[in-house]
């Protein structure tokens, strides 16, 4: 897992990864790590998991600072930011990984709370402590990403929708975020093998994510598009500042 970025090519950086006590996140840490940033773990109710992971990274010689948040929570947002000011004094990278939505027993704008309202939360309390050259990645899917043009399974729409809000709302800080000099990236993927979001969509639709996996060739496990997430961390941000993971041709072009 070491040779995704280039040793040293995060030395004396801070990442934050929200939701980064497993899957995705936790990869993507892992890497930012491994090229030399000091990190910071977010989590929501993932404590043991969390520190385990930050024993693993110290190991590496890097800091590593775990902070509980609920991040629909803006007074729980305020107090992570806090934290993270007070043991690193700024943020280099920032990875808006969490998500989530189609969670039982919660309430019906949940999806948007937390897709859209909670990651602008994030972003907006960050701003004070991103430095110049800092970086912004967005995680998202290619069902949530070309949600306007291409119709997704019904069971996952109100999630791909919500999704798509957030990205849009995200898109319109973008000339304000060029102004303070940080970069932003979207990284939309395919379907991701092994996800929580994966395992939800197979019960709630049998046989979905096969599939999607023949009709696209291929579907990228965690650790492959956690991959991705980190690359977008540290490659020049593309023109339309959309990072393709994976088959779109089954998509339409919005």
């Amino acid at each position: 897992m070491s040779d995704v970025l280039p040793a040293g090519s995060l030395d004396g950086k801070v990442a934050l990864v929200t939701g980064s006590s497993r899957g995705i996140g936790a990869d993507t840490v892992r890497y930012l790590a491994q090229a030399g940033a000091d990190v910071v773990i977010n989590f929501r109710n993932k404590a043991p998991r969390a520190e385990k992971l930050a024993t693993e990274l110290r190991e590496l010689g890097r800091r590593a600072l775990v902070v509980g948040a609920d991040l629909t929570d803006p007074a729980s947002v305020a107090e992570m930011f806090e934290a993270v000011r007070a043991e690193y004094g700024r943020l280099d990278v920032l990875v808006l990984n969490a998500s989530g939505g189609m969670e039982s027993g919660m309430a019906e704008d949940y999806a948007l709370t937390l897709n859209r309202d909670a990651q602008l939360s994030v972003l907006e309390a960050a701003r004070p402590l991103l430095s110049d050259g800092a970086r912004v990645v967005f995680v998202t899917s290619h069902q949530a990403h070309f949600i306007r043009t291409t119709p997704t399974m019904p069971e996952y729409e109100p999630v791909a929708l919500s999704k798509r809000a957030g990205e849009d709302a995200l898109r319109e800080l973008i000339p304000g975020l060029a102004e303070q000099g940080v970069g932003f990236t979207v990284v939309s993927g395919d379907m991701i093998e092994g996800t929580i979001t994966a395992t939800l969509l197979e019960r709630a639709n049998p046989g979905a994510i096969a599939e999607r996996r023949e009709s696209a060739g291929k579907l990228y496990n965690v650790s492959e598009f956690a991959a991705e997430v980190a690359r977008a961390a540290v490659d020049p941000v593309p023109a339309d500042n959309t990072r393709l993971v994976g088959d779109v041709s089954a998509f339409a072009a919005e």
